[in-house]
C-alpha cells in the first residue's frame, strides 16, 4: 500500500502545520512555544476534519480554499521559495522570484489537499522531549504519526519567528528533508532547461518518491 503511505506522510505534514495556524500570534505578545501551540490545536483541527473525508473528497476546492487560507498563517511561503531557488534566487527577477513562491504554494496545496482526505492513522502525537531551542528566533518540533499497521513516522518542523509569528520554513518527513529535496529538484530543472528561470516555474512539480519517503533519510 505505497500510495497510502504516501497520503499519510504528505496529509500529515500538512495538518501539523494548519495546526498551528488556528493560534495566530499578536506581533506585540510573548509567542507561545511552538510545541504548546501545535500540541493545544491539534486535536480541534482532527475534530473537524473527522468524518468529513468523503464530503471533502467530492468537494476538494472546498477544501482547497479553507487549505489555503490556514496556510497563509503559519508557513512563510515568499522564504521558502527563495530557500528552494537557492543560489539561483539571486540572479532571478523579482517577478520571477513571486512568481515562483506561487506557483510552488499552490502545487503543495493541491497535493497535501488530496493525501489530507485520504490517508490513515490512529494517534498524531508531539513528543514531549523536544530540543531546545538554539536561537531566539529558530525552532524544530518533532512530532510523531502512527499509522494503521503499527508503522511511526517522524514529521518535524522547522520554524522562524517572524514579526511576533511562528512560521514554518521547512519539514522532514521520515527523515527525508522536504526543502533540500525540492531546492535539488529546482537546481536540476534549471540544468535541464538552460537557466531557463520562466520555463522552470512553468513545468514546477515538485515530486518525492513514495519508496524514497517509504524507506527514509538521514536528515
Amino acid at each position: 500500500m505505497l500510495v497510502k503511505k504516501w497520503s499519510l506522510m504528505t496529509g500529515i505534514a500538512l495538518v501539523a502545520a494548519l495546526a498551528a495556524a488556528l493560534m495566530p500570534l499578536s506581533a506585540s505578545a510573548q509567542p507561545e512555544p511552538p510545541e504548546a501551540m501545535i500540541r493545544e490545536n491539534i486535536n480541534a483541527f482532527m475534530e473537524e476534519l473527522e468524518g468529513q473525508e468523503a464530503y471533502y473528497e467530492d468537494n476538494i476546492d472546498e477544501l482547497k480554499q479553507h487549505v489555503d487560507e490556514s496556510l497563509e498563517e503559519v508557513a512563510d511561503f515568499r522564504y521558502i521559495g527563495a530557500s528552494v531557488m537557492g543560489s539561483y534566487f539571486r540572479n532571478a527577477s523579482p517577478e520571477q522570484r513571486s512568481r515562483f513562491a506561487d506557483v510552488f504554494r499552490q502545487t503543495l496545496i493541491d497535493t497535501y489537499t488530496r493525501g489530507l482526505v485520504t490517508f490513515d492513522y490512529d494517534e498524531i502525537r508531539v513528543l514531549d522531549d523536544q530540543r531546545p531551542q538554539r536561537e531566539d528566533d529558530r525552532a524544530s518540533v518533532a512530532m510523531e504519526v502512527v499509522g494503521t499497521n503499527g508503522d511511526v513516522y517522524p514529521v518535524n518542523y522547522s520554524l522562524r519567528l517572524s514579526d511576533g509569528e511562528w512560521r514554518v520554513v521547512n519539514v522532514i518527513v521520515n527523515g527525508i528533508n522536504l526543502g533540500l529535496t525540492f531546492r535539488n529538484q529546482f537546481d536540476q530543472a534549471m540544468r535541464d532547461n538552460n537557466r531557463d528561470y520562466d520555463a522552470v516555474i512553468e513545468g514546477w512539480s515538485p515530486d518525492v518518491g513514495v519508496d524514497e519517503l517509504e524507506e527514509g533519510g538521514n536528515e
